[in-house]
C-alpha cells in the first residue's frame, strides 16, 4: 500500500495552569509559557491540515488533575486526532496524591486521545488506513516506589502479539524515554542513562524482528534524531525549554520510506518578547551544577578544581545540545577534553556535518 500523510509532533509541554505553578529556583522547565506556547503551536498546525499530532509525555508539570484537564478539555476541541502518553511528570506517584494524579487514573483524561475503552497506559490503534500507531508507556515504579523508565514483560508480551497482528501496515511507535542512544555513552552515564528505557535492547530485539523503522520520543529535552542499524528515533525537544520546538512530519511510503522533517520554534509569547534568548539564558544560569557533576564523572573524572577551569566555557553547552545540529570545538581546552565534548557534535561517522536534527529527508529501505 502506498501511503501519504503529515503529523505534528508536540513534545514535553509541561502544562501548568498559572495556579499550579512552581516556583522553585532550580527549575528548567519555562512553564510560564506552557499554555500560550502550545496554543500558538496548534495554531500554526490547524493551518497545515496535518492528518494527526503525537505527544509523547510530560504533557504537565507534575501530574496535576487541574493541568491534565485543562489540556484533555482543550485537545477534544482541536480540527486534528490527538495521540498521546504519558511522561515521567504525568503520573509521578503510583497512588494519588493531593497534588497529582495516580498511575492508573491517566487513561481516564484522554479518552478521546487514544485511550478510548482501555484501562492500560499503553495502546494501539489504525489511525489511517495502513498505518497503525504503537503508543507504549515506559513509566514503571520499582519495589522501593521509585520511578524507573522500564516495559514490563506483560506490555512486551502484548506488543509482540499486536505486531503479529499488523505486521502489513506501516508501524509508527511512540514512547517517551529514549530507546537508542541521542548523547555518547548515554546509556552508562549516570547523567543520561535515567532518559533511556532501561530494557531498550530488548525493545529493539522486538522492534527489528518485525522490521519496525520508526519511533518517536520526548524526555531528553532535545532535537536530534538517532538511528541504530536501519531504525530512526526522532526526539523531540521540550516547548517550554529552548528552543521550544515542534515538529511537523511527512510521510511517503512507496518502495521505501520517505521522510520529510522539518521543525518549527515558538519565538515569542505575550510578555515574552525575545523568548529564545530569555530561555537560552535561563538554561545557562542553571547550567553550574549540571556541568560539575559531569566534568567530575567517568569517563572525564576531573577533580572540583579542575572543573572550575572550564565550567564557564560550557554554560551554553546544554543549549546547543537541545537545539541540535551543533558541532562542538573547545580549541583552548586539553586534548582529552577537546576530544571528548567534539563526539557531541553532529557528524557522521566520516567526520562531516550530518545536519538532521531539525530539518532532514531521511529515505529508509523497507
Amino acid at each position: 500500500m502506498n501511503l501519504d500523510f503529515r503529523f505534528g509532533i508536540i513534545s514535553d509541554l509541561h502544562i501548568a495552569v498559572p495556579e499550579t505553578i512552581n516556583n522553585h529556583a532550580h527549575r528548567f522547565h519555562l512553564v510560564e509559557v506552557s499554555i500560550p506556547a502550545l496554543e500558538q503551536a496548534l495554531e500554526h498546525l490547524a493551518t497545515l491540515e496535518i492528518d494527526f499530532l503525537l505527544l509523547p509525555g510530560d504533557l504537565t508539570q507534575d501530574g496535576e488533575p487541574e493541568n491534565h484537564q485543562w489540556l484533555s478539555s482543550r485537545l477534544k476541541q482541536l480540527p486534528f486526532p490527538v495521540y498521546v502518553i504519558p511522561g515521567n511528570h504525568d503520573v509521578p506517584t503510583l497512588l494519588a496524591t493531593n497534588n497529582s494524579i495516580g498511575f492508573n487514573d491517566f487513561p481516564s483524561y484522554y479518552q478521546a486521545c487514544g485511550y478510548q475503552n482501555c484501562s492500560e497506559l499503553y495502546y494501539t490503534k489504525e489511525i489511517l488506513p495502513g498505518v497503525q500507531l504503537i503508543a507504549l508507556n515506559s513509566n514503571q515504579f520499582d519495589a522501593e516506589g521509585q520511578q524507573i523508565g522500564y516495559l514490563d514483560q506483560k506490555q512486551l508480551s502484548w506488543l509482540q502479539n499486536t505486531l503479529q497482528q499488523v505486521s502489513e501496515r506501516l508501524i509508527l511507535v511512540m514512547i517517551h524515554h529514549n530507546v537508542i542512544e541521542h548523547l555518547p555513552g548515554q546509556s552508562q552515564h549516570s547523567l543520561g542513562k535515567r532518559y533511556m528505557l532501561s530494557n531498550a535492547p530488548d525493545l529493539l530485539k522486538i522492534l527489528s524482528k518485525y522490521s519496525v523503522k520508526l519511533l518517536f520520543t520526548g524526555h531528553l529535552h532535545i532535537q536530534d534524531v538517532a538511528s541504530f542499524k536501519d531504525s530512526y528515533e526522532i526526539c523531540t525537544g521540550s516547548l517550554v525549554s529552548y528552543p521550544h520546538p515542534y515538529r511537523v512530519v511527512q510521510i511517503q511510503k512507496r518502495d521505501s520510506l520517505h521522510l520529510q522533517i522539518e521543525s518549527h520554534r515558538i519565538k515569542s509569547v505575550a510578555g515574552w518578547d525575545n523568548l529564545p534568548q530569555i530561555s537560552r539564558e535561563w538554561l545557562g544560569d542553571r547550567s553550574h551544577p549540571f556541568m560539575i557533576k559531569l566534568l567530575t564523572s567517568p569517563p572525564l573524572n576531573l577533580s572540583l578544581l579542575e572543573a572550575k577551569e572550564y565550567v564557564e566555557q560550557l554554560r551554553y553547552f546544554w543549549a546547543d545540545i537541545a537545539q541540535g545540529d551543533t558541532c562542538f570545538d573547545f580549541p583552548n581546552f586539553p586534548p582529552i577534553l577537546r576530544n571528548y565534548f567534539q563526539q557531541y557534535s553532529a557528524i557522521s561517522s566520516d567526520q562531516q556535518p550530518r545536519l538532521i536534527d531539525n530539518q532532514a529527508n531521511l529515505i529508509i529501505s523497507i
